[in-house]
């Protein structure tokens, strides 16, 4: 296993332009993909899960053609995939795999989708429950209620509402609103219990409108697709800068005095991981915004405030304020977090074992974390990612508190952001 040693700082400065948004860059490629009319995408994120996607859409019969270093043009294929027979890996992609089992069990073709064994345990049954509902034909290859999945041609019937969970995944109901434009016919999906991570569905359902499909919700709890829906191609849309990216330079410009300013993301962001920059003024942080930016420096005493927050609308980016929990006055509570546990790894476990590493104590409940801070971090500790570039990520701002540190396989970082760590090296001072 590979390992990155990570000296000693005290403070943090720079700019930092972001990488394109993971959600955004696989939503837009897809629905490219799906629409009638050719689309130029700009500034589409380099890294592992987007490549699955390319990968997947290529194998599909998109026409897909590298038009400049983050610039892509799709040939839309109006509402059908050509390739009706197709194997299809997608690694550990949650927003590739998702969303193209519910676009392939609607498109009358003979597909099998894998990953990683990680993406084989990560749940997928109430997607296919909701799908299933509609009549389409998929089988579970292994274990009932997860990857690998087998789909067949199925007569499709929306006429009836589609139920689907909301409390494990949002990008099962993600996957049900981009695919069932592709039916013609008028599709509602009525949300079973507490819908988690609505920021994600309001990405969702800002792209669809750029595509021509507007969704009528009712609430969170009631969607409609009107009947005759297709996507058409916008002409060319730009990808916000990663969101949930911005996080650990934000957080490190909180920490590390500052100030740490991250360009590609602002206040009139579509992703709701901007609110991360929230938490941090929640936290003392001195915050400013403009249209494409946000800026982050350590708060005028110099200290950052413990918080009690409910984080159901910033559940990537909180991982990184239970690192930032680390440099606060007192104990952090981050609630409504359970969706940790079905992500890359079981990060609530995972995020709990390596803050104790480093001197924290750690209350590790069911769905949330309480961090007390140790009165000194302990340093030379080695950081296991758990093949999670979020862990990785988070892990590298507690070099900030002057301690040297060692993150075990940092490569994983290029599932979203494969130069992450030269990028974090440029802002850290001794």
């Amino acid at each position: 296993m590979q390992k990155l040693d990570l000296k000693a700082a005290s403070h943090a400065s720079g700019r930092i332009k972001l990488p394109g948004s993971k959600s955004i860059s696989n939503r837009t490629l897809l629905l490219a993909a799906l629409a009638q009319g050719a689309t130029e995408i700009r500034d589409l994120l380099a890294a592992d899960d987007v490549e699955r996607m390319l990968e997947a859409l290529h194998t599909l019969g998109v026409k897909i053609t590298q038009t400049g270093d983050d610039d892509w043009r799709v040939m839309g294929l109006g509402g059908t995939f050509r390739v009706k027979q197709a194997e299809l890996f997608l690694g550990n992609a949650g927003t590739a795999f998702r969303p193209l089992t519910a676009a392939l069990a609607l498109s009358g073709g003979h597909y099998t989708l894998s990953g990683v064994p990680r993406m084989h345990e990560r749940p997928i049954g109430d997607l296919v429950d909701a799908l299933r509902q509609a009549g389409a034909h998929i089988e579970y290859l292994h274990n009932r209620g997860f990857p690998p999945l087998k789909i067949a041609p199925a007569s499709i019937d929306t006429s009836k509402p589609i139920k689907v969970c909301g409390d494990v995944s949002s990008q099962f109901l993600t996957a049900l609103l981009m695919a069932l434009p592709l039916t013609g016919q008028q599709a509602v999906i009525k949300v079973i219990g507490k819908l988690i991570s609505k920021p994600y569905i309001e990405i969702t359902l800002n792209l669809m409108a750029r595509f021509g499909v507007k969704v009528q919700r009712d609430g969170w709890q009631s969607f409609t697709i009107p009947a005759n829906s297709r996507y058409l191609s916008p002409g060319s849309i730009f990808v916000e800068g990663d969101a949930s990216s911005a996080s650990y330079f934000l957080a490190a410009g909180a920490i590390g005095k500052g100030p740490v300013r991250v360009e590609g993301v602002g206040k009139d962001s579509i992703q709701g991981d901007v609110r991360f920059s929230e938490a941090l003024a929640q936290m003392g942080a001195q915050i400013s915004y403009g249209a494409n930016w946000i800026e982050a420096s350590a708060p005028a005493s110099g200290k950052l405030k413990a918080l009690d927050l409910d984080c159901n609308h910033i559940p990537d980016a909180a991982m990184t304020l239970a690192v930032a929990a680390l440099f606060a006055d007192g104990s952090t509570r981050l609630r409504n977090i359970a969706s940790w546990r079905v992500k890359e790894t079981d990060r609530l476990a995972a995020m709990a074992i390596e803050l104790r590493k480093v001197g924290a104590i750690v209350e590790e409940g069911a769905d949330y974390l309480l961090i007390t801070p140790p009165t000194k971090l302990v340093p030379h500790v080695a950081i296991d990612t758990y093949n999670d570039h979020r862990m990785a990520m988070c892990f590298a701002l507690v070099s900030l508190g002057g301690v040297p540190i060692s993150i075990n396989d940092p490569n994983c970082v290029a599932k979203t952001l494969p130069d992450y760590f030269e990028r974090f090296a440029q802002m850290m001072k001794p």
